[in-house]
This record gives C-alpha cells, structure tokens and sequence, in this order.
C-alpha cells in the first residue's frame, strides 16, 4: 500500500520550510530521542558528528522525492545497510518517528499543523516499513 495522495500533497508542499529548518529538527530530534530513549545512544556510537546534517538532508530528499521514491533506492539501501551495520531493529523506527515527529513540532511551531504532523507521520512510517523490509533481508543473509 503506498502513501495517500493527501500525505503527498502536504509533505511535499512542507519540504522547503522542512529542508530549511533541517538541521535545528534533526538536533532537537536526537535531543529527544536520546532524553527518552537513552539507550538508543548505543546505536550512534560510531556516527560521525554530523549525523544530524546527514539526516536533515535525507529528510529533505524523501519530502521533495516522495511522489518519485524509485531517485532514492541507492540512499535507501545505503541507509538500509549503515542500520544492519549498527545493530538498528524494528521496535527503534516508532522511538525515532515519535522524536521526528515531537522536533517538527517544536520547530516549525503553529506551522506543524495536526494535518502537517499526520502527513509526515504516514510518510515516516511508509518509509520504516521499506527500510524495515530490506534490512530483513539483510539480516537474514548477513
């Protein structure tokens, strides 16, 4: 099943203000992430000091690609592969969306509407469960 064109709709006309706040909602989504969820620190050992930027930017490629995902397969498999490398699992991607989500709030503030939070939340989760099903077939070949 894929997106709603609703969801299209709204994450692709929010992915400049998105893109242009990138940087400060990934910062307060790990900031998030690792206040309720301290032991998905363990995750980002390795993650180079940039992480955040490497992840505003792929946030910002998902929202203007959403309506075309086929451009991102190699980003997605690339990311796919970095989760398998990082002991990333399933039960992580709903900590992870609640923080995404919680720091698009915070951020954009009266602009993250209930309907702009509900678009990004379906996009988030569509896109869990690709990187989800791969990172299966990972594991399961690794």
């Amino acid at each position: 099943m894929g997106l709603s064109e609703k969801t299209i709709e709204i994450v692709k006309a929010t992915a400049k203000p998105v893109a242009d706040n990138g940087e400060a909602i990934t910062t307060r989504m790990y900031e998030i992430l690792f206040a309720n969820h301290p032991e998905t620190k363990e995750l980002f050992k390795d993650a180079s000091s940039d992480q955040h930027k490497k992840l505003a930017t792929a946030v910002a490629a998902y929202a203007a690609n959403i309506d075309n995902l086929s451009v991102l397969d190699k980003a997605i498999e690339k990311m796919a592969q970095t989760h398998v490398n990082t002991a990333v699992k399933p039960e992580h991607y709903p900590m992870v969306g609640v923080s995404l989500l919680q720091a698009v709030k915070d951020v954009l503030g009266d602009a993250a509407t209930d309907d702009v939070i509900e678009a990004w939340k379906e996009a988030y989760f569509f896109l869990g469960d690709v990187l989800i099903a791969r990172e299966k077939e990972l594991y399961a070949t690794a």
